[in-house]
């Protein structure tokens, strides 16, 4: 059973691994995608890139839910929140965010394997009914184990790392290939939790109050 006045969270984002990452965290959220071409946006930076795309996800998913509620009058229910986010990994001076197709998956692999990058990951909180928004970025420096070609190509071959950042996952088949890391486990899924926190917290809210009762 859910509390009647607890705060509304919004996920602007497709990511299966972030919306699990919140659940795990005892948060449920209704996930409406941005629609928002990551394509058409260019960033000097890595961690200027995913902030921009947060930015953009998450202010898209609002003036959506704005207009759908716009019958609604303020300050007469729960507040609803919407989360954007993006990850990017960089590495040896470039910024990569999903491969091209399974070549460049493999390419990507092939260089990183045995060294290490920084993945960061964009946060855009807004809050629907009062405008206000609460921004951030998190990195993790990731180390890459020394995999082979064989290991690659089996990888690349389950098609997990050709949809998302940086070619593979921490949570998933990619584990694996994953020696360590210095920073939040969140960030590499695609969210920080101690982030979100933080944010939920410049909004006026606690973190505890998107948990949910049994």
């Amino acid at each position: 059973m859910q509390i009647s006045n607890r705060p509304r969270l919004i996920l602007g984002s497709a990511s299966p691994a972030r919306r699990t990452l919140l659940k795990s965290a005892g948060i449920d959220v209704d996930v409406i995608v941005s629609g928002v071409d990551e394509s058409a946006v260019e960033a000097v930076s890595a961690d200027t890139l995913c902030q921009i795309l947060a930015r953009l996800k998450a202010a898209a998913v609002a003036e959506r839910v704005r207009q759908s509620e716009a019958a609604t009058l303020p300050g007469t229910g729960p507040a609803t929140l919407v989360l954007g986010c993006d990850s990017v990994l960089a590495f040896d001076g470039e910024i990569l965010g999903k491969p091209a197709d399974a070549d460049d998956a493999v390419r990507r692999w092939q260089a990183m394997r045995g060294r290490s990058g920084t993945l960061y990951t964009g946060h855009s909180l807004v809050d629907v009914g009062g405008g206000r928004v609460a921004e951030g970025v998190a990195a993790t420096v990731v180390h890459f184990a020394d995999v082979s070609d064989d290991e690659i190509k089996a990888y690349v071959g389950t098609g997990e790392p050709l949809h998302v950042a940086g070619s593979f996952t921490i949570d998933g088949l990619g584990g694996a290939f994953v020696e360590r890391i210095e920073g939040d486990h969140g960030t590499v899924v695609g969210l920080s939790l101690p982030l979100l926190r933080r944010l939920v917290a410049e909004l006026g809210h606690s973190i505890t109050d998107f948990w949910t009762a049994d």
